[in-house]
């Protein structure tokens, strides 16, 4: 047991760790992305969703504890394999030719850890309530008015500006991402890398324009809250 747990260790079983616990995230983002795109059904489709969601109040935090340990050792994970290429190279380049890298690639470290300061901002908007607290206390027929809640907030040119940009980071986090899952796996043939590199921008670009398109069109006026805070 204690040779199985070394292997994750190496650089390998890193790149493995990074590659199962990235998977899992994706799918997590899918999802949730499923569950917030709901809005455009009506106040009524997103508030029985969220309501939904809160009669499973110890299954959903078990999920999103869970979901905390994955994100921390796929943070953990890049870290470390970041400041190993780093040691592998003590002295920096005269000048730099990213050859096989890209800019995806290369910004993966710093645009998870902005990410990771988004998510908590986000659990303090809109899980918490911490943020804009008269707006998370809104009840539609004695349920969390969840839609005026985003609504509301995404009014917000800040709020919505940065919720955009870290959607774009996220998608930027994304297009490497899925690929690197399937070069981790050994799935990535020389044949199929085109056809998976472009899918998996393809679907980070899908899921960056649903993820976009909310506070975009809550900030344009074009989805008006049940009704105002107090």
């Amino acid at each position: 047991m204690n040779g199985y747990l070394r292997g994750f260790t190496t650089t390998v079983g890193t790149k493995f760790l990074v590659g199962l616990t990235g998977a899992l995230l994706a799918l997590f983002v899918i999802g949730h992305l499923l569950g917030n795109l709901q809005i455009y059904l009506g106040a009524d489709a997103i508030n029985d969703y969220a309501e939904f969601l809160k009669a499973k109040l110890g299954l959903l935090w078990a999920v999103r504890l869970g979901l905390l340990a994955v994100l921390i050792v796929h943070i953990a994970g890049i870290t470390k394999l970041t400041l190993a290429n780093r040691a592998a190279r003590p002295e920096a380049y005269a000048v730099k030719h990213p050859v096989k890298s890209t800019v995806f690639s290369r910004t993966m470290l710093p645009s998870g850890l902005i990410l990771l300061a988004f998510i908590v901002y986000h659990l303090a908007h809109f899980t918490i309530g911490i943020v804009h607290p008269e707006y998370y206390r809104l009840i539609d027929r004695g349920r969390q008015d969840v839609f005026s809640m985003m609504v509301l907030g995404f009014r917000n040119p800040l709020i919505a500006g940065s919720y955009m940009l870290a959607m774009g980071l996220l998608g930027m986090h994304l297009a490497h991402g899925i690929l690197s899952v399937f070069q981790t796996m050994g799935w990535n043939k020389p044949k199929f890398k085109p056809l998976f590199e472009a899918g998996g921008r393809l679907l980070a670009l899908l899921i960056v324009l649903g993820n976009i398109s909310i506070p975009l069109v809550c900030l344009l006026g074009w989805i008006r809250p049940l009704q105002e805070a107090l």
